[in-house]
């Protein structure tokens, strides 16, 4: 299956071409705003490199979240209308399992856990093994992210390898993180490994906005 991935929805703009496990083209940049900028010549230039038109593509996958609200949608927003235009599926794919298939990739760990800093004291938090999802993404207390990664660590028996930006905030646990912002190479690789999606992929949002509207609206 030809898959394109991309991810904008936290500190990085990225996008990939795979054909089944192989990586056919990919770029990776690590950006804090820009990513609407930078979304389109960066696929484009990932489809030139991998000698394919876009009507080559069988599947797109994408970050859903959690992650920036802006970032979220400049991604959703570009594969939407890549769904409308190819008439493909596109599966949606949390930062949090990204980021931990990665750190599994690169480790001899059973397990990952990734997190990411949602600041005023608190973390997003998943985690991942060998064979799927072990903890879905939720919004805890920083004490309460250390809290929970110590009690699966107990449960499985084993020692985590940490993903994520907001690693440091579970640091005494385990090994600092090496990977700390998704990649579109995994995204493809999970959004290819779903059941067909039905309907184009939804942001994932955790927490409340901070901006709301009137109690009369």
């Amino acid at each position: 299956m030809i898959v394109l991935g991309i991810d904008t929805a936290l500190g990085a703009c990225s996008a990939a071409v795979l054909d089944g496990d192989r990586v056919l083209a990919r770029e990776h940049e690590t950006m804090v705003r820009g990513h609407a900028e930078r979304l389109a010549p960066m696929v484009d230039a990932v489809m030139r490199r991998a000698y394919l038109p876009f009507q080559a593509l069988e599947r797109l996958a994408v970050t859903v979240g959690p992650g920036t609200f802006t970032g979220q949608r400049v991604g959703l927003a570009f594969v939407r209308g890549l769904v409308v235009a190819l008439k493909i599926p596109a599966a949606g794919v949390t930062t949090l399992d990204a980021m931990a298939a990665e750190a599994l990739a690169q480790s001899n760990a059973p397990w990952a856990v990734a997190c990411v800093d949602a600041k005023r004291g608190e973390a997003y938090l998943g985690a991942r093994g060998q064979n799927g999802v072990l903890l879905e993404p939720m919004l805890l207390a920083v004490e309460a992210a250390q809290a929970r990664v110590r009690h699966m660590t107990l449960e499985q028996g084993s020692e985590p390898v940490l993903a994520g930006n907001g690693a440091y905030l579970l640091s005494g646990i385990t090994e600092p993180a090496t990977v700390t912002q998704p990649d579109a190479v995994f995204v493809a690789l999970l959004g290819a490994a779903r059941p067909s999606p039905s309907a184009p992929p939804r942001p994932l949002y955790l927490r409340e906005p901070d901006a709301k509207l009137p109690g009369s609206a």
